[in-house]
């Protein structure tokens, strides 16, 4: 008897009636999505370093970057990640007031990282480094840091976009009870996988 409830209890969480894993079909969608993405970067970032150590010599990144303005970029969109992890504390405590608040102020770090990266990149157009040309040495370099950075841009210009979309159906009190957790999780990759960037390309 003990075996069939147990059979049972699993055809009705597998049948499609429950969810398997205790979550919501959009969270487990999300983290579906943020593995897939989380190979992709890897992908770039072992080619990467896998053409950095393949090459006799690599320019010299004090020549390159100013490292105290990339800092300050980290720092922007770290404190970004805090606030949205501020925004999600307080949707599950239902106050919506704060979450709107801390929705906006991540939207402001989004933008601020992004113009701030749209001016290191015109700093080194401006240079000379390009998709096929790097006055500083091996030319692959531009070509690995425009990509990867670049992509990595593309996600927090969609984060900023979806965190506009979910600050205007807070205002209008249209969005779902998890949206600020699913809108976190994204915002919380990204930071992430900024970390290992800033970490190959301007501290190793």
């Amino acid at each position: 008897m003990k075996e069939a409830s147990q059979v049972i209890g699993m055809e009705a969480t597998w049948g499609g009636g429950g969810s398997p894993f205790a979550v919501s079909w959009r969270k487990l969608m999300m983290w579906i999505f943020l593995v897939g993405d989380a190979l992709l970067f890897a992908g770039f970032l072992a080619s990467y370093g896998f053409a950095r150590l393949a090459s006799p010599e690599w320019p010299e990144r004090s020549q390159m970057f100013h490292l105290e303005f990339i800092a300050l970029m980290t720092f922007i969109l770290i404190s970004s990640s805090a606030t949205m992890a501020t925004a999600v504390g307080a949707a599950h405590r239902g106050d919506r007031k704060l979450v709107l608040r801390c929705v906006l102020l991540t939207i402001v770090g989004g933008v601020a990282f992004l113009g701030m990266q749209a001016y290191e990149w015109t700093s080194l157009i401006r240079a000379g480094a390009s998709l096929h040309a790097n006055p500083w040495g091996v030319p692959h370099f531009s070509s690995y840091f425009f990509l990867i950075t670049g992509f990595h841009g593309s996600h927090v210009l969609s984060g900023v976009i979806i965190l506009g979309i979910l600050a205007a159906r807070l205002a209008s009190g249209r969005a779902r009870e998890e949206s600020p957790e699913l809108v976190g999780l994204y915002w919380h990759f990204v930071d992430l996988v900024w970390v290992f960037i800033f970490t190959l390309f301007y501290l190793i």
